[in-house]
């Protein structure tokens, strides 16, 4: 590996994590970190943790296993590739500055790379959550640990979200112009964000503002009239009630409506993972045809696309520029 850039400053992006590999117990690992989360699971955890180690995780380790077994790529798990990739593509991009990527959950942890920076000379960091949209179930959640640091005495900022940036509105757009060019203009173009608890917008979450404002710019900015899209809320947990409507009930209205073919684009994932290659690419692909529509096309990620990587390291310096 080449040396890292002789630096005080450095950029840290942070995802959410993924198991290590697509077995049971690495999942049963992955999802005890991820769902022990006060911010993700919002329950007293005297009622919580037996609950989810007595029950939760033992029913659903298994089928998620098996679910990622479907995603996983040569190099490991699709967040997890990706999320490396875009990183180099950013460090590409800012030759002046060092660039790491860490997991909320899981590997790399946020602290060791955080604590490896630092050790190499980085005096200054700015954490970039790859979340575009703000929520205090993902972004608030890496706030917490950037706190710790800096009770610790580190100088580390954060970008809390970039859900209306002109450089990342305009990528995602022309991923989609990119994808409608080559497979035709003909489907109907549904946004699928990732849901989170009613009630949680209800107390004051952005997140349902800032994907709607998010959609309504990718639109615009891809040329799309107002009655070519709509938007809908994916990967639903438990039982009480999430951001409606439900991607999977749209999909079948939309069946069942007579419309043969959707193009689906999930722009609150910064890169491809288990909830859009298997979620919406495999699992919702094939509701969509068992209720009688023909065609489900899923429009991929950013990933470590030139313009997403231009996106964020253009974010970055223009938060960095503030900092001084």
């Amino acid at each position: 590996m080449p040396a890292p850039p002789s630096t005080d400053t450095a950029l840290l992006l942070v995802n959410l994590g993924t198991p290590s590999e697509p077995t049971a117990g690495a999942v049963r690992r992955y999802l005890g970190q991820f769902l022990s989360d006060p911010r993700v699971v919002q329950l007293p955890r005297v009622l919580w943790k037996p609950l989810l180690h007595g029950l939760v995780l033992p029913l659903r380790s298994g089928r998620v296993a098996r679910n990622y077994a479907q995603v996983w790529l040569p190099g490991g798990s699709p967040l997890a590739v990706h999320t490396a990739d875009l990183a180099g593509a950013v460090q590409a991009r800012l030759p002046g500055i060092r660039v790491a990527h860490a997991m909320r959950y899981g590997s790399p942890a946020f602290a060791e790379v955080l604590a490896r920076l630092r050790a190499e000379g980085a005096g200054r960091v700015l954490v970039l959550p790859l979340y575009p949209q703000y929520s205090t179930t993902t972004t608030a959640s890496v706030g917490d640990l950037v706190e710790v640091a800096r009770a610790d005495g580190a100088p580390i900022g954060m970008v809390a979200d970039y859900h209306e940036d002109p450089r990342w509105v305009g990528a995602v757009a022309g991923s989609i112009r990119d994808h409608r060019k080559a497979h035709g203009e003909d489907a109907r173009l549904l946004f699928s964000f990732h849901g989170i608890p009613e009630r949680l917008v209800t107390a004051g979450d952005p997140y349902a503002i800032q994907c709607t404002a998010s959609a309504a710019a990718i639109a615009a900015a891809a040329g799309l009239a107002d009655d070519a899209w709509q938007m809908a809320y994916q990967s639903r947990f438990g039982r009480e009630r999430w951001l409606q409507p439900y991607t999977s009930e749209v999909l079948r209205e939309l069946a069942a409506s007579g419309t043969r073919k959707v193009d689906v684009v999930c722009p609150g994932f910064a890169v491809d993972c288990l909830e859009t290659l298997e979620e919406i690419a495999i699992q919702n692909a094939a509701l969509f045809r068992e209720a009688g529509g023909e065609t489900l096309r899923y429009i991929p990620c950013l990933n470590a696309a030139p313009a997403h990587a231009d996106a964020l390291a253009g974010i970055a310096t223009d938060a960095l520029a503030k900092c001084t």
